[in-house]
């Protein structure tokens, strides 16, 4: 156990450690579902070039011609 770790002086009853376990559970599967909604929103690229479409468009421009102007 870490030095700083709380010691309940009281010992539980496998009940209120089966309950404690399913309340942390049910925490981390609340915390996946957000972080796997938040994950899918800022790795949308499609919303990006809804938000600034002239700005990929330049980009797309800009790579084409660079790309263009090489000499393979």
């Amino acid at each position: 156990m870490a030095a700083d770790a709380k010691v309940d002086p009281a010992p539980r009853s496998a009940d209120e450690v089966r309950a404690e376990i399913e309340r942390a559970r049910e925490q981390i599967q609340t915390s996946v579902l957000a972080l796997r909604e938040e994950v899918g929103r800022v790795s949308d690229w499609r919303a990006y070039v809804r938000r600034r479409p002239g700005l990929w468009l330049g980009a797309a421009f800009a790579v084409g011609f660079f790309l263009g102007s090489r000499e393979w």
